[in-house]
């Protein structure tokens, strides 16, 4: 195993080579099973992702013919949020799956920048409508999380790696050499106690992704597997007020369903957890239409003219106008031109429901920012903030990274 595994690591020279017809041009990410590039597919001119497998898979027959039945299962589904696959095969030693190329990069990647409740149900909602159209032609995903769901540019939520947790728990290789299948922070109990699961283990994990959406953290959160597991089948998953006191009792309610012990006392569809959570989310925050609140025409043009702030720390965009990061409280330390302050002024005067005010300087922010976009109030007052493991120093709740060492606040 230990020679397969040098010639694992071997393959990172895969760029600019050619493998099922593509040509390889540069690594997208990489996790304990596989390894995604960008490719150019030769004969049809377009850019495709593909994914290749360690080595030691290939010399499995068994899986190999597994793997090849279970492609060409997921190569009939067609929805608007189910990535597409082109292709599979098996050359050179190495086991590929060729699929539509998403360019917007992953939830994971979008999660990083303060999400609005509608942004959070509509991402819920897409999923969940990907999930409910594959089970009901009987395949269950077994690996939802963040960096299986892709972000088109404009925001579509797409899901990818249908039926590989399914596929490489079949693999004598995947035995041999100790991997597990699924992420532990997001495996429903039944999957850590390793019984037979159904549909209701993809509704659990969409239920910790809401949480980690809703919160910045997934419930159970532990450096080993064994507590993990542990955790999903024996406690109780902390209420996400506790994170995020913003958070109504209808949407808390419908995060914990999801994340029952017993599949039974679950959502039974993961469209009825997303038209449930859609409900909720319309009871706490009645927004108006987009198109129905509209600023006046010569604050509209104000507005647009105004440059963005990207923060160099989160990458979160933020108006022109804002003195710090609404993603990670980042000060911006620039001045802020005289329309773009009248815009402000304006807005704080005229804030629509569902926003919250801030208890400093009365700015209206969006209802799940964690900081002031004007003066960088945490709005997360009387919440408990988290202790870096590294240094030890306390920080601010809301914050994902410590402010003194730069630890991730895991």
């Amino acid at each position: 195993m230990a020679g397969q595994e040098a010639t694992w690591r071997a393959h990172d020279d895969l760029v600019g080579k050619s493998l099922g017809g593509c040509v390889i041009n540069e690594l997208l990410g990489q996790g304990g099973m596989a390894r995604v590039y960008r490719a150019r597919q030769k004969h049809l001119d377009r850019d495709v992702a593909i994914k290749v497998l360690p080595p030691f898979y290939a010399s499995d027959q068994n899986f190999v013919d597994r793997f090849e039945l279970e492609a060409r299962s997921l190569a009939r589904l067609m929805h608007p949020n189910i990535v597409v696959l082109h292709d599979a095969g098996d050359e050179q030693g190495l086991l590929y799956i060729i699929m539509e190329y998403v360019a917007g990069g992953t939830l994971r990647e979008y999660m990083t920048h303060s999400m609005s409740l509608r942004e959070v149900t509509r991402i819920i909602k897409e999923v969940a409508s990907a999930l409910t159209y594959a089970h009901e032609r009987g395949i269950i995903h077994r690996d939802v999380k963040p960096v299986n769901v892709l972000m088109d540019e404009s925001k579509r939520a797409v899901l990818s790696d249908f039926g590989i947790a399914k596929v490489l728990a079949t693999s004598a290789a995947l035995t041999r050499s100790g991997a597990g299948v699924g992420t532990p922070e997001y495996m429903s109990p039944e999957q850590c106690k390793g019984i037979q699961v159904d549909a209701r283990a993809d509704i659990y994990a969409l239920g910790v992704m809401l949480y980690e959406m809703l919160t910045g953290h997934t419930p159970f959160e532990a450096d080993n597997y064994t507590a993990l597991a542990h955790s999903h089948i024996y406690e109780t998953p902390p209420p996400p007020s506790k994170y995020n006191p913003r958070i109504s009792p209808a949407v808390q309610a419908v995060t914990l369903k999801a994340l029952a012990k017993d599949p039974s006392e679950r959502f039974q569809q993961a469209m009825d957890m997303a038209i449930t959570l859609e409900q909720a989310a319309a009871a706490q925050a009645p927004l108006p239409p987009a198109t129905e609140y509209r600023p006046a025409p010569a604050a509209e043009e104000a507005e647009r003219a105004a440059a963005k702030i990207i923060c160099p720390r989160c990458q979160s965009e933020n108006h022109a106008s804002q003195r710090f990061c609404s993603g990670c409280g980042l000060a911006f330390d620039q001045p802020r031109s005289a329309q773009a302050s009248a815009h402000l002024i304006a807005v704080a005067h005229a804030a629509p429901a569902g926003y919250v005010t801030c208890p400093t300087c009365q700015t209206p922010n969006d209802s799940l920012n964690r900081f002031c976009t004007r003066c960088g109030t945490n709005l997360l007052r009387g919440v408990p903030g988290r202790r870096c493991h590294k240094c030890g120093v306390q920080n601010t709740p809301g914050t994902r990274f410590c402010t003194t060492c730069g630890a991730a606040l895991v």
